[in-house]
């Protein structure tokens, strides 16, 4: 019986234990079947927020491509109605040309069919003379015809001289008013703005504890920043406000970038001051290159080298009697073109000529001569075509004119120069007496840099401290003191500053 019992108990416990296992192994497979029906079901979803994403990506794409597009298309209707404008001016010309060859053509019938009237009369008369003088005098005929052909002939030159002297008078009446009415119509064409320069540049503060950093402990900061760029500043009670004073604009440009940097950036002192003046020295530069680049598109003018586009974006910063130099030459290209177009000479070269016709003031004030001169060189060196140096070397009449180009262009610049308010002599004679100034003080051996500031009535000049010791910079500011007062004229007493300083440099490795 026990070992009934024993056997009957094993196989009861066998049977609960595969019973057991069984259900165990259904549980694992109902949660295994539910994970991979979550996992199925997580993977239709990423897959749906994908398509979605896709979906939108592509709309963007195709919302960019389409307007894209209708940009470009709208680019392509403004040039399109820009070279409409341009046909209809062009017809317009043509038309009034046309108008203008069949009046003289007209005025010439007439005139031939008065001179054909003239001969008639005078036929009559030849022939009435004739019978009377054989009829009176007895003489022969040969006789008769030598004597009236005598008369007759003189009075025909009289009359011929007349004639031909009332013609040149009315010529010169019609070229006279036909040329008023071109220069009027090419200044009503285009007007230009009146240009006014200033000497003084303002520099907004974000707060007044600005000034006392830029003036620096001991005055370092400001000494060094008026030292790199040859510009006074003025520090004053003006609120949150600098003016930075200087004739030079280049000049007055670079510190203003410089210094707006150094407001912006927050670290002011002279090592970071040099950094931001070499920095903006290169931006200038950047806008001198795209000023130069915008005049050239501004006039329709390509294919100039790329030097004279530089010495052209110059001239931004260069005034002559207070007329802005580069305005002024754009001003002459357009001019010059009207006009050619009107009397029918080739626009391109007078507009081309107009805009270079003062590119050697760029460089005047470092080039011996006088700009019309400086500019026929640079014409020349830069490859320019023979008649636009022809036009450039005629337009003060240092070279008489022997095309319409470059009448033309000569008087564009004195109708641009002649404008109302159009220029001052009061500030080109400044800024002459300044640039004069400077000029002194660096012919002297040894000098580095020479700045005037505080409107001419200062000259700082810093001197090269391996030519030049401490005992010597007096006599070098003694010696510029006696050029000025022999070569310059000008009010009150300049104040000569002679700026000797020594530097150490080394790096730790």
């Amino acid at each position: 019986m026990e070992w009934i019992v024993a056997i009957v108990t094993a196989v009861v416990g066998f049977v609960a234990g595969v019973m057991y296992r069984k259900s165990i192994a259904e549980a694992k497979v109902g949660v295994a079947e539910e994970r991979s029906k979550q996992i199925v079901q997580d993977a239709q979803r990423e897959a749906e927020a994908k398509k979605r994403e896709a979906v939108l990506t592509a709309k963007d794409e195709v919302h960019q491509m389409r307007t894209e597009a209708e940009r470009e298309n709208r680019e392509r209707r403004n040039e399109l109605q820009r070279l409409e404008r341009r046909l209809l001016q062009k017809e317009e010309s043509l038309d009034r040309k046309m108008e203008s060859i069949e009046r003289k053509e007209d005025s010439l019938h007439r005139r031939e069919e008065e001179i054909e009237t003239v001969r008639n009369e005078l036929s009559k008369t030849l022939e009435q003379q004739i019978s009377e003088l054989e009829r009176l005098s007895g003489l022969t005929s040969e006789e008769a015809r030598s004597f009236l052909l005598a008369n007759i002939e003189e009075e025909v030159k009289y009359e011929s001289a007349m004639m031909i002297k009332n013609i040149e008078n009315q010529a010169k009446e019609e070229a006279e008013k036909k040329a008023r009415e071109i220069i009027s119509l090419a200044v009503q064409r285009f007007a230009a703005d009146h240009v006014a320069e200033s000497t003084v540049s303002v520099v907004a503060l974000p707060n007044d504890e600005m000034k006392g950093r830029i003036i620096g402990r001991e005055g370092r900061n400001i000494r060094t920043l008026e030292t790199l760029t040859g510009i006074d500043l003025i520090i004053d009670d003006t609120p949150e406000a600098v003016i930075l004073s200087g004739f030079d604009p280049i000049r007055r440009e670079v510190a203003r970038v410089a210094l707006e940097k150094l407001i912006l950036d927050g670290r002011i002192h002279p090592a970071r001051i040099e950094e931001m003046v070499e920095k903006a020295q290169r931006e200038v530069e950047q806008r001198i290159r795209e000023e130069g680049e915008q005049a050239t598109f501004e006039t329709g003018i390509h294919g100039i080298h790329p030097e004279l586009v530089k010495l052209l974006g110059r001239l931004k910063w260069r005034t002559s009697y207070g007329q802005n130099v580069l305005k002024h030459s754009i001003e002459v290209a357009h001019l010059a073109g009207l006009m050619a177009a009107e009397l029918g000479a080739d626009v391109s070269l007078a507009r081309r000529a107009g805009l270079l016709h003062d590119i050697g003031k760029a460089v005047d004030h470092e080039v011996e001569g006088n700009h019309v001169s400086i500019g026929v060189d640079l014409a020349k060196k830069y490859r320019e075509s023979r008649d636009v140096i022809h036009c450039i070397a005629a337009h003060h009449g240092d070279e008489e004119a022997h095309t319409v180009e470059a009448v033309l262009v000569a008087a564009a610049d004195a109708v641009s120069a002649a404008r109302p308010g159009a220029r001052r002599e009061t500030l080109e004679s400044y800024i002459k007496r300044l640039q004069k100034l400077e000029e002194i003080a660096d012919s002297f051996e040894g000098v580095e840099k020479a700045f005037a500031i505080q409107a001419g009535r200062e000259i700082r000049i810093m001197v090269k401290p391996d030519k030049v010791e401490d005992a010597e910079s007096i006599r070098v500011a003694r010696d510029i003191v006696k050029r000025i007062e022999a070569e310059l004229e000008y009010p009150g007493q300049i104040k000569v500053v002679v700026i000797r300083e020594t530097r150490a440099v080394e790096y730790a490795k």
